[in-house]
């Protein structure tokens, strides 16, 4: 939650959207555990836990598309321009190195427990890494050449692949590439 709460002020004092979307991701990301958590205090192999439990991830990725993809069109329309934010480039490298980190080791744990809403969980971690390059290259470009627009646009690029695995997930399937 350290990261959500860094992010989301940050966000809020520089006027960034995409910086306050990152945070959102961020509680996303804690709910998404704590549902992993719930559905793993039964040891035993329960397929209603389970089914409800991957739902429950999918649902997190449909809010989360949801929220980027407005932000995003509204930052676009209203042509609103955040400051540089130096605190937002430091978290976005920081989150790009652990991230993917993280998935790896979520995805190895979702193997030896065979579940299936853990390994959507690692795919949610996954895209929290997309997020934080598409972040940090927004911010980059914003601070660097001041393209305002560039994290809004790169916004919309990740929305269509949230959208696929919130689908997938609320269906049951696995993504292909997440084992």
């Amino acid at each position: 939650m350290a990261e959500a709460a860094i992010a989301i002020t940050a966000g809020i004092i520089a006027g960034s959207i995409a910086l306050v979307g990152f945070g959102a991701d961020s509680v996303i990301e804690s709910l998404s555990g704590a549902i992993l958590l719930w559905r793993l205090q039964s040891h035993e192999v329960d397929e209603r836990r389970e089914r409800l439990a991957l739902r429950l991830v999918g649902a997190c990725f449909l809010v989360l598309a949801a929220y980027v993809a407005f932000d995003a069109v509204y930052t676009l329309v209203v042509r609103e321009q955040p400051e540089a934010s130096f605190v937002g480039i430091a978290l976005s490298v920081v989150s790009l190195i652990i991230m993917p980190l993280l998935a790896r080791a979520k995805r190895r744990v979702a193997a030896r427990l065979d579940s299936a809403a853990l390994v959507a969980d690692a795919r949610q971690t996954d895209l929290c890494a997309y997020l934080s390059a598409i972040l940090l290259g927004g911010l980059l470009l914003n601070a660097t050449l001041g393209w305002w627009w560039a994290d809004p646009v790169a916004a919309l690029v990740m929305v269509p692949i949230i959208l696929r695995e919130g689908v997938k997930a609320l269906r049951g399937e696995l993504c292909t590439d997440c084992q």
